[in-house]
């Protein structure tokens, strides 16, 4: 089915200027119905602005608002666009049994956004001379290696998810430009260690190719607990320089890879700013009795001594595997004491696509 979609979304507009990789990762995306006839396919989506409708096979009636009306075919130039693309259309009608494809207004935009700014640059920096790598270095910056509008079109990275919902759906498509042009790629073996837990926090890292396994001293007395296993397209090393402590985990390679990486200034300047939205408890307030959910980001031992009324507990050495438990559709407002741990919670959960405000100050400013 994957393939059936990829090949009409060539003959879409306008799907059908996306890059192939990005084509491919739209199609998993992408509905295609049946819709018998006498059914309006416009009132089977309660919010119609939501998604764009393709009519692919079979006739539709289209009622205008003034009370004309058309009839549209499948397979015609006219339906190589949304049927409902149009604000003027009241209604319609299937006249035939049809086939249509449905896809996200909001996620479409957002890769034809994408792509076109990745076209622009990459036009820009392949008409410009580069020097050559006549050998192997360890630390380049990735312009001199490889395009910004090439780590754009990575859909590893710069997944669907991810452009719709993670980190970098918040972020100015000019930071993450900057971003890649600061980072540098590093060659990196199997059994190498990149962040020791203890540490200071100095680099935020993105996989590229490759895997890391991510592990825990609880207790010095017992081995190290492994907490995670990552692969491309992942990031770690934030929390600690989110929240300015030091390393929390300690990050091996399970095998060969490479790594990009952005130091501790330029993390802050271009990802930690944008991303952490601080609120005051007044404002807070508010919003929980509008729906907002309190989220106590400090050990179970601190929750269960001392706690918000009606907040829930997620510990920040437990959160991403707490994050799949949580509702997508809900805002949460994160606190702990100071609000270093709360910032380094928002940032992770940010990435797993919640919509998240960090308590001004923490809780030790309601004391003052």
């Amino acid at each position: 089915m994957p393939d059936t979609v990829v090949s009409l979304l060539d003959q879409l507009e306008p799907m059908a200027k996306l890059s192939a990789s990005r084509r491919r990762e739209l199609a998993a995306l992408c509905f295609v119905e049946q819709v018998n006839k006498d059914i309006d396919p416009l009132r089977m989506n309660v919010n119609k602005s939501a998604q764009a409708l393709y009519l692919l096979k079979g006739d539709l009636g289209i009622r205008y608002y003034d009370n004309s009306k058309a009839i549209v075919r499948g397979g015609t130039r006219l339906t190589k666009h949304p049927v409902n693309a149009n604000p003027k259309i009241k209604d319609s009608l299937a006249l035939t049994d049809v086939e249509i494809l449905r896809i996200d207004i909001d996620l479409l935009d957002i890769m034809m956004t994408w792509d076109q700014l990745s076209v622009t640059d990459n036009s820009v920096q392949h008409s410009e001379s580069k020097p050559s790598v006549q050998s192997h270095e360890m630390q380049l910056p990735l312009s001199s290696i490889r395009s910004t509008g090439d780590w754009m079109n990575d859909t590893s990275i710069f997944s669907a998810f991810n452009l719709q919902k993670g980190v970098f759906s918040r972020l100015p498509a000019a930071n993450i430009e900057e971003m890649f042009k600061r980072m540098t790629r590093i060659n990196v073996m199997a059994g190498q260690v990149i962040i020791q837990q203890g540490n200071e926090g100095d680099y935020y890292y993105l996989i590229d190719k490759g895997s890391v396994v991510v592990s825990r001293v609880v207790d010095g007395s017992r081995p190290a607990v492994v907490v995670a296993e990552l692969h491309s397209g992942s990031a770690f090393g934030e929390e600690a320089l989110v929240s300015d402590n030091k390393r929390n985990a300690t990050v091996t390679m399970l095998t060969d890879g490479e790594l990009l990486r952005l130091n501790k200034k330029d993390f802050v300047e271009l990802l930690k700013a944008p991303l952490i939205t601080q609120i005051s408890m007044a404002d807070a307030q508010a919003k929980v009795l509008s729906g907002a959910i309190w989220a106590d980001v400090r050990l179970p031992s601190e929750y269960q001594f001392d706690h918000i009324a009606g907040a829930i507990n997620l510990p920040l050495n437990e959160i991403r595997t707490l994050a799949g438990k949580l509702d997508s559709s809900k805002d949460y407002i994160v606190y702990c004491q100071t609000g270093r741990r709360s910032s380094a919670a928002a940032f992770i959960l940010a990435q797993y696509g919640f919509h998240v405000l960090v308590l001004a100050g923490g809780t030790r400013q309601m004391s003052l």
